[in-house]
């Protein structure tokens, strides 16, 4: 009896970096936001409410320090100038420490290949990330609103669309960056420093406190190079009906920093630089 062919098996597996599932993989994308939104939730004393009372703490005490509501800026009583800005300085500063955690404690703990090795695409990982810092930094900014208004400071909403879009970009815009320096960072002490030395000082020096347009020709373009500035300018127009830039030109400043830098936090993760030996 002559030998039958056997039957051909196609076992080729598809060369490395290939994708297998072409489509969005939205049930990974999920499991993952879900696990960082979880994670800090777990402590939401901490990651929540704690921040809502420490920014309160700094409306009551610069508002009594610097004249209560005796002075006013650009029109406003100086309380209801400064809200906004406290309101999205939260926000922003939750946004990155949650951004700036997770690859850090992976790569610390020797666990980033959880974060490596499921079926994840660049960008789905990416927008995982993000979306957790984001999501926190809306839980933060909502809580920190709650407290003012209850409070009785007046903190209503009269431009949605500029409140929205400056809150969820300029979180998305810092929380890229937390997600820059977990990649960069090899420990604690790294992100601390960006911390400290990057992110409060733009923050707390972008007009939170302050008109720009009190300021000396030489800072206030200083204060224009900031990106944080046009943050906190654009969400403050959102409640006052104020700014001290031009809305339209802010949105679209922010818009494109913030797309560079995801272009640069995917091209990062795509090369595997300090996550991959």
């Amino acid at each position: 009896m002559a030998d039958q062919p056997e039957p051909h098996l196609n076992t080729r597996l598809p060369a490395f970096g290939v994708p297998v599932i072409r489509q969005v993989s939205w049930g990974g994308l999920r499991t993952l936001y879900v696990k960082e939104v979880r994670r800090f939730f777990k402590v939401q004393l901490q990651t929540v409410w704690a921040p809502a009372v420490t920014t309160l703490l700094f409306l009551v005490i610069f508002t009594v320090a610097l004249g209560g509501n005796d002075r006013q800026v650009m029109g406003t009583p100086f309380a209801e100038f400064i809200a906004p800005g406290l309101i999205v300085m939260g926000m922003l500063q939750n946004a990155f420490a949650n951004a700036s955690f997770s690859l850090l404690v992976g790569k610390i703990q020797g666990t980033i290949v959880d974060y490596l090795m499921p079926p994840l695409s660049i960008g789905e990982l990416l927008a995982a990330l993000v979306g957790g810092a984001v999501t926190r930094a809306l839980c933060v900014g909502g809580a920190v609103w709650l407290a003012m208004a209850l409070w009785g400071i007046d903190v209503t909403p009269r431009h949605p669309l500029a409140i929205l879009w400056f809150g969820v970009v300029g979180a998305t815009f810092v929380a890229l960056l937390g997600v820059l320096t977990s990649i960069w960072a090899e420990k604690f002490d790294h992100a601390a420093a960006v911390t400290n030395f990057v992110i409060a000082p733009l923050a707390l020096l972008s007009g939170t406190f302050y008109s720009v347009e009190a300021l000396s020709p030489e800072f206030r373009a200083i204060s224009h190079a900031n990106p944080f500035f046009y943050i906190i300018s654009g969400f403050r127009y959102g409640f006052l009906e104020r700014a001290d830039s031009d809305v339209t030109l802010g949105a679209a400043v922010l818009g494109g920093v913030t797309l560079a830098l995801a272009a640069f936090c995917y091209w990062l993760l795509g090369k595997g630089w300090k996550l991959k030996s």
